[in-house]
């Protein structure tokens, strides 16, 4: 039993290539799988940290407690719930976790933890022990203690769809709505839940211009009003035949998390996918255009980008379904960069030798907010750090796959 989250790497298939990391649905979905796999079950012991995550230590240990979650926008909160009689005597305790490029949980044999598993919970004897894991293969995620969520994110677009929907209206002064409506679909203030993929969906089935002034785009549903003489049945109609942005910010991700399945990915199945690939219209889809936005990620169009595309940027459009990489694929995962030539074939060719003071400098991508590279210093320091408990549980985690990306979670 497992859930591969979204953002896992791998997520890729015929007709869609581009890396996505986990958004709104992926989270609720996660939290739907933790509660459904812990319901009966009863942990117990210390919760152990990977000895490289550099994420906080979590200091409970109890002899009986269960495991639960709530998702909400871009973020997980799991509750570990002592049970009555359960030693030491102990208060709950909450971490909310945010799943970074590629964060999943997965339930596991506690003898056999799946590779990247940076914090683990233990079911209670007797055997068959079981261990459910967050895994992280990027190590982008994070987790914090206390169970607060993150200040500033606005309400989440699938629970609280009411006053998600009167924070942007209440706040079209600000300046997150003076740039392109794809920008400000990513501002999790205001649109906590929303990425990458669900932007492009979302617009592409209003026929919206990703690079249209987002206050233009939101002030125009201040302006619809049903004429008072329909009937209440035919509001409601009317508002289904004819949804607005906002309302689709909500119905769009309530439909991916409806799809349902153990989860995206090859490792949890192609048929798994398939039902998400076929959802899919517009993000990575053959036909469809794609730009590099402010923030150096791709959004995906048809048409017209709108007034305030980038200056100079021309639309890149996608000619087959075959498995290519897109745009943001070459962003999320650079490709090593090529070597000078050497000395032999620049002589051949008569060209000038290369100075190093000449050579081009390697640049890094723009960073998601709260989320900073792993140095090697770090990554030393990680390495040498213990877990809580169980140490002869830890295995050594296979080398990562980091990269530098930018993401807007």
């Amino acid at each position: 039993m497992r859930f591969a989250s979204l953002g896992e790497e791998g997520s890729q298939g015929p007709g869609h290539s581009a890396h996505r990391m986990p958004e709104g649905p992926e989270l609720h979905l996660a939290s739907h799988f933790v509660n459904e796999a812990c319901r009966d079950l009863v942990f117990s012991g210390c919760v152990e940290k990977s000895p490289i995550s550099r994420n906080p230590e979590v200091p409970f240990e109890s002899s009986a407690y269960h495991i639960s979650a709530l998702a909400r926008g871009k973020e997980l909160r799991l509750t570990l719930s002592p049970l009555p009689g359960a030693q030491p005597l102990r208060e709950p305790l909450a971490l909310v976790f945010r799943f970074g490029m590629s964060g999943s949980f997965q339930l596991a044999p506690s003898d056999a933890l799946p590779p990247h598993a940076h914090l683990r919970f233990y079911t209670a004897p007797p055997s068959p022990g079981l261990a459910l894991c967050f895994v992280d293969i990027r190590r982008f995620g994070h987790w914090e203690l206390g169970g607060k969520w993150q200040p500033g994110r606005g309400p989440c677009v699938l629970l609280e769809y009411e006053q998600f929907r009167e924070n942007v209206l209440r706040n079209l002064v600000d300046k997150a709505f003076d740039r392109p409506i794809c920008e400000a679909l990513l501002d999790q203030r205001f649109f906590n839940g929303i990425g990458n993929y669900l932007r492009a969906e979302i617009l592409y089935r209003l026929k919206i211009p990703p690079f249209e002034k987002a206050r233009t785009v939101l002030e125009a549903l201040q302006q619809r009003r049903p004429s008072p003489e329909l009937t209440l049945s035919q509001k409601i109609r009317a508002k289904l035949q004819n949804p607005d942005l906002l309302e689709l910010c909500h119905s769009v991700p309530k439909e991916v998390v409806q799809l349902g399945g153990k989860g995206y990915g090859q490792e949890s199945g192609e048929d798994d996918y398939a039902a998400f690939r076929a959802w899919l219209q517009c993000y990575g889809m053959a036909g469809m255009s794609s730009l590099r936005d402010r923030h150096g990620r791709t959004i995906w169009f048809q048409g017209d980008p709108g007034p305030l595309a980038p200056k100079g940027g021309r639309p890149h459009k996608k000619k087959s379904k075959g498995a290519q990489q897109s745009p943001e694929d070459k962003m999320e995962n650079p490709p090593p960069p090529s070597k000078a030539p050497s000395k032999t074939r620049r002589a051949r060719r008569g060209l000038p030798e290369q100075t190093t003071a000449q050579q081009p400098k390697r640049t890094s991508l723009q960073q998601d907010p709260g989320v900073s590279p792993v140095t090697e210093k770090g990554k030393r320091r990680g390495r040498q750090a213990s877990g809580f408990c169980r140490p002869q549980r830890i295995k050594a985690d296979t080398s990562s796959l980091e990269t530098e990306g930018t993401s807007a979670s």
